[in-house]
Formats: C-alpha cells, structure tokens, sequence
C-alpha cells in the first residue's frame, strides 16, 4: 500500500474485482488417476503474473502465488529488501529487479520485450495487491494492447479487509485510495463524493489521520466510519464510531502507529420529521394493528422500532 505515482491506476471501483496459468482441472481431470510428481511451478504459461502478497502477515501468501514465484523468470517489486524477506521465508531464487515509480519508464519496454519472447514475469507490491495504489498501471496497460497475456493470482488486499471488518455497508463501495496530502487539495477531493451512495475507503498516513478526518467528517457528514491499522499483524486495531468521535479519539491519543485505512459509510438518509413520521404512523394504524403499523413505518424511515411503537400506542390512545 503506496501513495500513487506516475504509473498507478485510479484506485477507484465500486463494487468487488482467476484464473491464470493452465486453469483449475476440469472433474474429469481431477477423477482421473494423477500422473508423475512434478513441482507445482512445472509448466506455467508464459506471460505478465500480478502477484498479490502479504499486506503484514507472511503467512497469508497463497500457495498458488508461491508457485507463480517460484516458476516465473523474474519477479519486479517496489523494494527488493521488501519482497526478499518474503522469497527468503518461503525459499524462493527467483531473480528480483524493480519496478516503482521512479524507473517504470525505463523499465516498462525492456518487461515488455521479455513477455514477447515468451518469458513469464511477475510483477508484486510491497503489500497486498499490485495496481491498487501501487505501480504497474501503465504496464498492465501497455502488455494488454499488444494481447500479451496478464493473469492475476489474487490474495490479501488491504482496502477489502479494512472494508469488511469496517461492520459498514460492503455492497457497493469505492476505493479511493490516498488522499492529497495538502489540505486544500484533499478537501477538494473529498467534494466529490459526498452523495455516492456507497462505503468510501481511503488510505492515509497516521500523521495527517486527526486533520483528514476532520474534514471528511465536514465534507461528508458526520457518518459512521472505521479506523484499520496493522491489518493482519500483532497489534491490528478496528476503531469504530462516527468520523467526528475519531477525529477526537485520535487528537487525545494521539497518531496511531502503522500504517491506516478510513472506511466510510454510505450518505444516510435525514430522519423524518416528528409530524412526518406521525402521518404516516396515523395512515398505518387506520388498517394495521399497532405492532404491524410499527414494522411497516419503520421499514419506510428506517427509524428504530422500540420508538416507533412507543409513539404508535400514543396515537392509538388518542384515538379511542
């Protein structure tokens, strides 16, 4: 997890995003009798791998990309000292070269050239999913106008596991990634999205985390929101409440440590007004019994049914 550069996509998707390789055996395949033993890497395709890898625990690589590491040509990564730690935990020899945002211009053709020859190249971030916030971008994008072939082995993502531990809604969501650092840029980012009805994620560093939330909580409303750090590691923390109540937690306790993800909740729709809800609380209870009225109102406003019942008994009494 990276601020963006040069070569990065927008991070942006509303809503979720295998295959590779030879592809899973077909029933028939997998019922027939195996044949001779063979490392898992034999036989990999040639072409462009996006490695997903740990985002903290090394023990949430999977084994399929262990085998792509294992079986590729060369491996590309952001930081070799990053990605050696995790080739040497699982004794991996593959050759590693970089590519970040400072040299993916130079070293895009020469990638390029070798997936033409057929060789098979995999490219990993220092955590989690290539692309999302991370190099690789104009590569993916380079090898799919040549139809050179790109497969994802997909894995840990640290937007996601902020997202559905967050207890906020996950069924449409954007991917926002890093906001801009500067106060007036990253509130004119923040403008727009304040009516996407979706679950917003955004990646921040702890230091600016008190500032960014303020202004989120300005910009979008006082919304429920989660704060994930060390996702996967020892000390992961999720903090919950609304963005007004963290921004405060945070400005007393001060920057967490590690690295931060910010998952908002969707708008939320304004409350009815008392002589709104008690119409239509009245129009119910002229076909309903009290406890079927109360359902339906609250089903209608989303308003808590213990005090939608109370005031649904209040009009009944009323009326007799």
């Amino acid at each position: 997890m990276r601020r963006t550069g040069r070569d990065t996509g927008a991070a942006k998707a509303i809503s979720v995003r295998d295959s590779g390789g030879r592809g899973e055996p077909s029933r028939r395949q997998a019922a027939s009798k195996p044949g001779p033993a063979r490392p898992p890497e034999a036989g990999l395709s040639p072409g462009l791998y996006l490695v997903a890898t740990p985002i903290g625990n090394l023990g949430d690589v999977t084994l399929r990309a262990l085998a792509v590491l294992r079986g590729v040509d060369r491996i590309f990564c952001e930081d070799t000292r990053v990605t050696a730690r995790l080739l040497a935990r699982y004794d991996i020899a593959a050759p590693l070269d970089l590519y970040h945002d400072h040299n993916a211009e130079r070293a895009r053709p020469a990638i390029l050239a070798a997936l033409r020859r057929g060789e098979r190249m995999a490219l990993v971030s220092d955590a989690g999913t290539p692309l999302i916030c991370d190099p690789g971008y104009k590569l993916v994008q380079a090898a799919v106008s040549e139809n050179l072939p790109v497969t994802a082995i997909p894995g840990p993502s640290a937007a996601l596991t902020a997202l559905i531990l967050s207890g906020l809604p996950p069924d449409a969501f954007l991917v926002a990634g890093f906001l801009p650092p500067r106060r007036e840029a990253r509130r004119r980012a923040l403008e727009r999205w304040p009516a996407l009805e979706a679950s917003l994620v955004f990646f921040e560093g702890a230091s600016r985390l008190v500032e960014c939330l303020g202004d989120m909580a300005e910009l979008l409303g006082n919304r429920p929101a989660a704060v994930a750090r060390e996702l996967t590691k020892l000390h992961e923390e999720i903090r919950r409440g609304r963005l007004a109540d963290l921004a405060a937690h945070y400005q007393d306790a001060g920057p967490p440590r590690g690295e931060v993800v910010i998952v908002i909740g969707p708008p939320e729709p304004p409350a009815p007004d008392h002589a709104t809800v008690d119409a239509r609380l009245r129009a119910a209870l002229a076909e309903l019994g009290v406890r079927d009225a109360t359902a339906q109102v609250a089903a209608e406003t989303g308003l808590p049914r213990r005090e939608l019942y109370r005031r649904a008994l209040a009009i009944r009494r009323e009326t007799e």
